[in-house]
């Protein structure tokens, strides 16, 4: 039976401030991380890489980003997540300017490294935000703006990448990103929620990471997010590369044809964000409101892609499009899911622990590409490969992840109360 509808609670002006201010963060984050795949192919001329050296360089953003999820999870669990956040958006610009500054493969390695400690903070800093000041009944369209913002970024990239960098060069492209995204700060430090009083588990009465993966949902999340990650970080390092070498387009149409199936994937996000908030206030449950989105987008996106790769030129383009647009789709209730399992006081350490080891595909992911293109020359292999990752990860979300329910946390020692 369905439960019954609870009595609708609309979004403040500040929490929507709030949310736009989130949007148009991960939309400069993923602007910030993927602006070196689209200059990958003037880079790898420019230092005369291999395609393994392109890989590794491609992934080595996600070394410290994956491992630092962990540390950055506790860090917004025990301190003010908003001036977390703020500290690590500040990193990652000054990383994004200084790399059109340098020359050699050692230190572009060294600032991508940097960038991924920066932008590690971004996700369990969403989560706790999201998770403290928004009802279940909002969450979907909250992580939707998030998810939309995140395709954005890599579309926006592409497109004004690709252009800019055709006529100015990389370097410039990458110094004027990084000031742009600096501004980014002063409204953050203006109307960025207030500090809210709540209790806050210490080391010993906290759910602990240990705690966390007693949980077999969490465990199905960690899955799921890996396939969707691979997925979305294979894209993201390989495709302008993919367009321009191997399926001879120009800068241009690289970039218009990846601006469109990100755009698209931004629209299928805040369309399946609201969607499923719209079934909870109608009386649906969180799990037949979130589940199909997540898992039918991820199945649908290795589906389609498999199938651009291995088709005539006339249906490659649509079906690429569509299958970048089915990411939308899936990362619209992602983290919403997350979010309510964990509960307020440890979504920010649940969300490092899945986005830590999820993340761990944006090391394989570029650099098994790589490989995989040294030895056999052929795109194909790599795009089966990520269908098949993520049709696991979206089995884990039907067979693994349990009911999208609070769960239940031990009862404590006695608490402290912290500004968080």
């Amino acid at each position: 039976m369905p439960t019954p509808p609870s009595p609708s609670q609309p979004l403040t002006g500040k929490l929507w401030r709030v949310l736009i201010l989130l949007g148009l963060s991960i939309f400069i984050s993923y602007i910030d991380r993927s602006n070196l795949s689209i200059a990958a192919p003037l880079i790898k001329d420019e230092l005369h890489l291999s395609a393994s050296q392109l890989g590794l360089l491609l992934s080595s953003f996600f070394w410290t980003y994956a491992f630092l999820q962990l540390i950055s999870g506790w860090l917004v669990d025990r301190l003010n997540v908003n001036w977390v956040f703020a500290g690590g958006f500040f990193l990652w610009s000054i990383a994004t300017i200084v790399t059109g500054l340098v020359h050699g493969f050692f230190l572009l390695l060294m600032l991508r490294l940097l960038l991924g400690v920066g932008e590690s903070v971004a996700y369990p800093s969403y989560s706790k935000i999201i998770a403290l000041h928004y009802r279940e009944e909002h969450r979907g369209i909250a992580n939707s703006i998030i998810s939309a913002g995140l395709a954005l970024g890599p579309g926006f990239g592409l497109l004004a990448g690709g252009l800019l960098i055709a006529r100015f060069g990389w370097r410039g492209f990458f110094v004027v990103l990084g000031l742009i995204s600096l501004c980014w700060l002063i409204p953050w430090l203006t109307w960025m929620p207030p500090a809210k009083a709540a209790i806050h588990l210490d080391k010993i009465a906290a759910p602990s990471y240990a705690a966390i993966l007693l949980q077999r949902s969490a465990w199905g999340t960690i899955i799921a997010q890996f396939g969707y990650n691979y997925v979305s970080y294979f894209l993201l390092t390989w495709l302008p590369f993919y367009l321009v070498r191997d399926r001879h387009f120009s800068l241009v149409a690289m970039a218009k044809i990846g601006a469109t199936g990100y755009a698209l994937a931004a629209l299928f996000a805040l369309f399946c964000g609201w969607l499923s908030d719209h079934l909870i206030r109608s009386g649906a449950a969180p799990t037949q409101a979130r589940k199909p989105f997540v898992a039918g987008g991820l199945a649908g996106c290795g589906v389609l892609l498999f199938l651009s790769a291995v088709s005539p030129p006339a249906w490659s383009v649509p079906l690429l499009i569509l299958g970048i647009a089915c990411q939308g789709i899936s990362s619209s209730n992602i983290w919403a899911i997350s979010q309510t399992l964990a509960g307020p006081y440890a979504a920010g350490r649940w969300t490092g622990l899945q986005n830590g080891s999820g993340n761990l595909a944006g090391i394989v992911a570029p650099a098994l590409t790589g490989f995989i293109l040294d030895r056999t020359g052929l795109f194909q292999w790599p795009f089966a490969i990520a269908a098949l990752v993520a049709l696991a990860g979206a089995s884990s979300w039907i067979f693994i992840v349990g009911p999208v329910r609070a769960i239940t946390w031990p009862e404590r020692a006695p608490v402290r109360l912290a500004h968080i």
